[in-house]
């Protein structure tokens, strides 16, 4: 029996009533808090429910078109039979999703208080979605028939292209594809060709996922404590206890990768499958090139950089077993797997696992509950852990792994705070950190300078009279980005881009001055500070085409640049092994913000870049710049570590009654008119306080309505309600019963609203 035949069947009904007729409940993309009714076609009748339709795509009229759409159940209906529309066409002839993974999208339909149709338009990949076929063939490949055996060896050496084309196929052990021809001669097409048609080569289509095999990496020898977290996962699954949850809290540079290596491995050998998540898109090259060249054999991968087919053909690919590794970003959390026997999510802390939009879910808490329903282990991973996790721990949830020392002997960075109070700073960069950057550059190391501000500078201001470039759509100033081949304001939340004006249109003055430095000026800046060393630059701009993370990565790993300047695209899981110099500047901000979590943000942020240094023999520093050098959570964090911090910030969060001890939704609501936005929340605070005193509710608590940080975005006034509890099933509860009204109140046509569980940021 597979993991999804053994969890229990959607609900059916127990007694059939024959005057009823049988429908299939659909989830169809909208605003639809049930599955909808549809006949089935005139040329079935049934007189029992079937279950082979449930998983299945459908083709259904609705309104003025038709719409694929997935049957998620059988049912008998009480409403008219010639009131419910048939269907066009059933698109599969056997269901493409499991059980299982229909159960855990309702979780996440109930649990987000979105609805199913939307859940799943974000679960399957869009040629899916468009009802194109779910089995996708790949390139050809070629093999060698008997024949062709005795024929390709009397191929003679006076046509070289030829005969080495021919050697390839007589010694090769498995069949040629395109790639492996196209490597040994220009010109392989017209003899394959000419072989298929002599019958020598026979000609199939592949699988559709092909990768070209990585060299292979030699074992890791693990140390104590990472022998020790894979003997802890070792026992357990030995031991068939089913699903646990183990919180990997491994210092920077301790090997965390390694210990996810040989728990996969672990996995393998059982004949299971494993699902990875990994928090940036940047991330995943060199961790396919390490898992791909460790475990010998191909790894899928899913996240939005990808284009359509290759998603499509990772989702089938998995779902069919083919391939038992899947690496991937949140999105990869949906994808069906055939056998899965290990869950392993890297950097949990990471908010970029929380969907902020469409269906707003927490990728690392889904994975929790995805390896829960299918009784697998999964593996947390964080060199500083969320509060949740941490919290999760205490309460005996988690299981807590420790891997306190850095692998292959290598000590961590000293970190030390540099006051900056009253210093003339040139470029974001002052005297102290500037020194400490020439001795590290001229004892050959690199030196890793992180601005989390990407473009040339935030603000362009008139000498004159003041006026700012502002976006007309936001309430934020526009970015100006200056460049060699190009030079325009761009707003970093719309989007919406200008050129640079030549005057003020303000005052009409030609002083225009820029104020405060993103990346690209600290990268004008150090190449001239720095002329003999080579300054690389990572962030999101120069990054956007496809394989440039990869080579940019690459330069900076064997030293072609000497100065690296990056922004939180560089703090995360990378290795550079000659970076013994770590600046951190302009970080203070996170010590003044409205939202209670920044604090938390930035202390995590701050250790992650720090332990880019120093990774290899050659102890690291970091360097952190600040106004605030005797702030007691800088203090704390430098002289005590994180979990110092981690400890304080816990009592702290239980004496405010805020996460993870208490549990939040945060009504966002928009509209071009602020009125009708302040109307619609407070209108529904009026209805939810109603509704708990009716049913004495008094854990629930609300704060606002009130306006975001950014009043103004997107040419649209912004406001939010947030609702807290100590109690989570009351606080769903209500949020079940308040959904329809939202949905019938005429107020919610004219403002676009969502709800966010759990929500992680307050934007």
């Amino acid at each position: 029996m597979t993991n999804a035949e053994s969890h229990p069947s959607l609900p059916m009904p127990s007694v059939a009533d024959a005057s009823l007729p049988w429908v299939l409940k659909v989830a169809v993309k909208g605003p639809f808090l049930e599955p909808l009714d549809y006949a089935f076609p005139e040329d079935v009748e049934l007189k029992q429910p079937d279950k082979a339709w449930v998983g299945c795509r459908v083709e259904v009229p609705f309104r003025q078109k038709t719409q694929v759409a997935l049957v998620v159940g059988v049912a008998q209906s009480e409403y008219d039979t010639h009131k419910i529309k048939p269907i066009v066409r059933k698109i599969d002839s056997e269901p493409i999703v499991s059980v299982a993974d229909l159960a855990l999208w309702q979780w996440v339909s109930d649990y987000y208080q979105s609805p199913l149709g939307e859940v799943i338009q974000a679960a399957l990949p869009k040629r899916l979605r468009a009802g194109e076929p779910v089995l996708l063939e790949g390139e050809l490949q070629w093999t060698l028939s008997s024949e062709g055996k005795l024929a390709l060896a009397q191929i003679s050496r006076k046509t070289p292209a030829q005969h080495a084309l021919a050697q390839a196929f007589l010694q090769a052990a498995s069949a040629l594809g395109r790639m492996e021809c196209q490597a040994i001669t220009g010109s392989w097409r017209k003899w394959l060709t000419q072989w298929q048609a002599s019958g020598w080569v026979l000609a199939e289509a592949g699988p559709c996922w092909q990768q070209v095999p990585c060299s292979p990496r030699p074992a890791h020898r693990l140390n104590s404590q990472q022998s020790a977290a894979v003997n802890a996962l070792d026992e357990h699954v030995k031991a068939e206890a089913g699903f646990v949850a183990f919180l990997l809290q491994g210092i920077t540079g301790s090997g965390k990768t390694e210990v996810y290596l040989a728990m996969t491995e672990l996995a393998l050998q059982q004949h299971k499958q494993v699902l990875i998540l990994v928090p940036e898109i940047g991330l995943t090259p060199q961790m396919i090139d390490r898992f791909s060249g460790y475990l010998q054999r191909p790894i899928a991968v899913l996240h939005s950089g990808m284009n359509d087919r290759e998603r499509h053909c990772a989702w089938q690919a998995v779902r069919s077993g083919q391939i038992s590794v899947l690496l991937g970003t949140r999105s990869a959390i949906f994808t069906p797997f055939a056998n899965l026997g290990l869950c392993i999510i890297d950097e949990e802390h990471d908010t970029s696992y929380k969907q902020q939009d469409g269906v707003r879910y927490s990728a690392r808490d889904l994975l929790v509950r995805r390896a829960k329903q299918w009784q697998v282990p999964v593996i947390l991973g964080s060199a500083t852990p969320s509060l949740e996790s941490l919290w999760n721990v205490q309460q005996q949830r988690y299981r807590l792994l420790r891997l306190a020392v850095r692998a292959g002997g290598a000590q961590l960075p000293k970190l030390r705070l540099i006051d900056i109070r009253g210093e003339k700073i040139q470029q974001g960069v002052g005297v102290k950190l500037k020194q400490a950057m020439q001795q590290h550059l001229q004892a050959g190391n690199q030196v890793l300078l992180f601005l989390n501000r990407r473009g040339f500078a935030p603000v362009l201001m008139c000498h004159g009279c003041g006026w700012q470039a502002q976006c007309p759509s936001c309430e934020a100033n526009m970015t100006l980005h200056q460049g060699p081949k190009h030079h325009y304001l761009l707003c970093h939340h719309c989007a919406e881009q200008m050129a640079v004006p030549k005057i003020c249109p303000q005052c009409g003055s030609h002083e225009l001055h820029t104020l405060g430095q993103g990346t690209e000026r600290l990268e004008e800046a150090m190449q001239q500070a720095f002329p003999a060393y080579q300054v690389l630059r990572i962030d999101r701009d120069s990054t956007r085409l496809k394989g440039q993370m990869a080579e940019l990565t690459r330069q900076a790993q064997e030293g072609e640049a000497q100065i690296l300047i990056g922004t939180q695209m560089l703090a995360k899981g990378h290795h550079f092994p000659k970076v013994t110099l770590v600046g951190i500047l302009e970080i203070d901000q996170g010590l003044f913000s409205c939202d209670y979590r920044a604090t938390e943000r930035m202390a995590q942020l701050i250790l992650q870049v720090a332990g880019r240094a120093g990774r290899e023999a050659e102890q690291g520093e970091v360097l952190l710049q600040t106004h605030h050098p005797h702030h007691p959570l800088l203090v704390r964090l430098v002289e005590q570590g994180y979990e110092a911090f981690a400890q304080e910030a816990v009592i702290e969060r239980q004496k405010a009654q805020l996460p993870p001890m208490h549990y939040q939704c945060l009504v966002r609501c928009e509209a071009y008119d602020a009125e009708d936005a302040k109307v619609f929340l407070h209108a529904l605070k009026a209805g939810l306080v109603q509704q708990a005193q009716a049913g004495m509710a008094n854990d629930l608590s609300f704060w606002g309505p009130v306006s975001a940080p950014m009043l103004r975005r997107q040419g649209r006034y912004r406001y939010q309600l947030m609702l807290s509890s100590s109690n989570r099933a009351q606080l769903h509860k209500h949020l079940q019963q308040m959904l329809p009204h939202i949905y019938q109140s005429p107020l919610a046509r004219k403002v676009r609203w969502s709800l966010d569980v759990d929500p992680q940021e307050m934007f």
